[in-house]
């Protein structure tokens, strides 16, 4: 009997079975989460959820398990761990330490994603499906800033220019596309290839463009030259790298005289850290100091195992008793991943996050497009948490683990035989 004149019903049963169709579609699905990402947090989960079980048939168990031994698997694993440990000092209802370990359980996908990409030809699919969204998006910002009508927010919300979800997600996907675009570009030059390089520097003025001229984040302004210093230290020649320092300066100097925008995001900090320091009113600054001394004190209450997993709201509602203005706010995150790490599991939680980060920067020392990702995206997931908590924090968070965990397998493959056999896919 042929093949075509098999039945369906064993035709389908050998797809099942065929470990190359279950890598195309780990592939196809990481695709479309990276797709959906800048987009919808609803479809974000449950392509999260999809993507696990159909990577598990994929799996060869022991080269798996043996590849959890790696410092860039052990340490998202622990923190996992500790949170969901945790739970056994928390002095919270039940429901509320549980909600608060879920944030870390997206971690635990770096180590399938690690071995996964290991393995899959299709790594650099998923960053360019993630660069083709955000250049959508960047589009309908521009778009929603002249037609506020349009934009999928809810009736009264302020920000000028987000189409959906929130200024400071929208900021952290353009920042990161606009610096993360330098290698490709810098390699077209090399390679003389002029026209691709230019198409490639136009994608990227725009997302500048669009953050200088409609909306972006203090949290992006702060980031985005630290990662540019980044990419001309490790790319760059000195000579290059001072050239581009001096074009970038007299470029900043006619960008902040010819936008308003950006005058008024950077004149907030001042204004808003003057405010708080005289009448200890609520401005986004004055409640971020006000967040980091209070957490600070209940960090110095319980330093080495912390209060508990989700542990924050309630000594945040015991300590706003009597307050006014900024000290009576309750948050559950104190906009500080290392001192939201800190007040519930103490300093055995801020070194299980360091060596985190620790191993996934060494994790990309190399050269290559994926060492430039993988490296970009830790060290603005680093800087940003010092004004956010953006390893739990659900979108920042899902770009750390596509980022890291594609990157990362990338960079696994081009060094050596995957530990599991290639699957041609």
């Amino acid at each position: 009997m042929t093949a075509a004149a098999e039945p369906i019903g064993t035709l389908l049963w050998k797809r099942w079975r065929d470990p190359a169709a279950w890598m195309t579609t780990a592939d196809i699905v990481t695709v479309l989460l990276a797709l959906s990402l800048p987009w919808s947090t609803s479809l974000v989960g449950i392509f999260g959820v999809v993507l696990v079980l159909v990577m598990l048939p994929t799996i060869d168990a022991a080269a798996f398990i043996a590849s959890l031994k790696r410092p860039a698997c052990v340490a998202p694993i622990a923190l996992f761990v500790l949170a969901l440990a945790g739970t056994l000092w928390s002095d919270a209802n039940w429901g509320l330490r549980f909600h608060s370990v879920a944030p870390t359980a997206k971690l635990l996908l770096l180590p399938l994603l690690f071995d996964h990409f290991e393995r899959s030809r299709r790594g650099l699919w998923v960053f360019t499906a993630f660069l083709a969204s955000c250049a959508v998006m960047v589009v309908a910002s521009w778009i929603v800033a002249y037609f506020p009508g349009l934009t999928l927010k809810a009736p009264g919300y302020d920000s000028r220019g987000v189409f959906v979800k929130n200024y400071i997600d929208q900021s952290q996907e353009f920042a990161l596309c606009a610096v993360a675009l330098a290698f490709p570009i810098a390699t077209m030059l090399r390679e003389k290839k002029l026209g691709l390089a230019l198409l490639l520097g136009a994608l990227s003025l725009s997302f500048l463009a669009n953050m200088a001229f409609v909306i972006v984040s203090r949290t992006a302004l702060v980031t985005i030259p630290i990662m540019l210093a980044a990419f001309a230290v490790l790319h760059l020649r000195l000579k290059t790298t001072l050239m581009i320092l001096c074009a970038c300066v007299v470029a900043g100097a006619v960008v902040w005289f010819a936008s308003p925008q950006l005058e008024t995001t950077v004149a907030t900090f001042r204004q808003q850290y003057q405010d708080y320091m005289a009448t200890g009113s609520t401005t986004s600054i004055g409640q971020r100091l006000e967040y980091y001394r209070k957490s600070l004190h209940f960090f110095g209450e319980a330093p080495v195992i912390g209060h508990g997993t989700g542990s924050i709201e309630g000594l945040f509602v015991q300590a706003a008793v009597g307050q006014t203005g900024a000290a009576a706010d309750v948050v559950r995150n104190p906009h500080n991943q290392t001192l939201n790490v800190a007040v519930q599991w103490g300093v055995l939680g801020v070194i299980v996050l360091y060596a985190m980060w620790i191993a996934h920067l060494m994790l990309f020392r190399g050269e290559g497009l994926a060492n430039w990702i993988g490296l970009l995206v830790v060290v603005q997931n680093i800087f940003t948490s010092l004004f956010n908590s953006h390893i739990f924090d659900f979108h920042e968070g899902w770009m750390y683990v596509i980022g890291v965990g594609v990157a990362g397998g990338l960079v696994a493959k081009a060094r050596g035989p995957a530990q599991a056999p290639m699957v041609n896919s």
